[in-house]
Parts: structure tokens; sequence; C-alpha cells
């Protein structure tokens, strides 16, 4: 059994969660905030069998994609400010940032 910790933005979080339902996969949700654009995430912790892992991964593939976003950059506080861009700048977002982790034990009550 493994634990899959998927972070995906926001604009995907409806899009996945959706496709896990449809999909027979359980999810938790937990709202999380990335720490370099300070945006929105959401956080799922999947558990699922070794050999639907390859599945799940293909389905948070299809739902989450990445797109460029123009952003403005967050004023340092107390840091360096010649490295500091008073502009938007132009960054990829989106996608998934996914873990998978060994379990070793499984308890639902």
């Amino acid at each position: 059994m493994k634990l899959v910790v998927a972070v995906v933005q926001d604009q995907d979080s409806n899009r996945l969660s959706n496709a896990l339902t449809k999909n027979d996969f359980r999810a938790t949700k937990l709202a999380s905030t990335g720490g370099f654009l300070r945006s929105g995430n959401t956080t799922f912790l999947i558990g699922v069998e070794d050999d639907l892992v390859p599945k799940l991964l293909d389905l948070i593939r299809e739902n989450c994609r990445s797109r460029e976003q123009m952003v403005a950059p967050v004023s340092p506080m107390g840091g360096n400010a010649d490295s500091y861009i008073p502009y938007p700048v132009e960054v990829e977002v989106g996608g998934a940032t996914i873990f998978v982790l060994p379990i070793e034990q499984f308890h639902h009550f």
C-alpha cells in the first residue's frame, strides 16, 4: 500500500477531485499555500494499493496542467532589496507535485 501526497494548484483542485471520485479513489483534501508564490494550493492525501499507483498518477497528470501566469512578486521583508523585481513576471504555475510513500499499516475504524 502507498500514500500518495499530491499538491495541486487550486484551479485544478475541483477537476481532480471529480476525476478521483469518478474512478473510485478516496482522497482527503487539505488547503495549503505554496511557499514560492504564496498562492493557494490543495493537497490531496490518497491511500492506494501498489498496483493502482500508475493509474492514479495518470489521472493526476491528465487533470493538473501547468500554465504560464503573470504574478506580482512578493516584496522582500528585511531581505536584499537589490534582487527585488517590482513588476509582474511570467512564471509557470499548476501541474502537480507528487510524493509516493510506503505505508506499513493501514487501519480504518
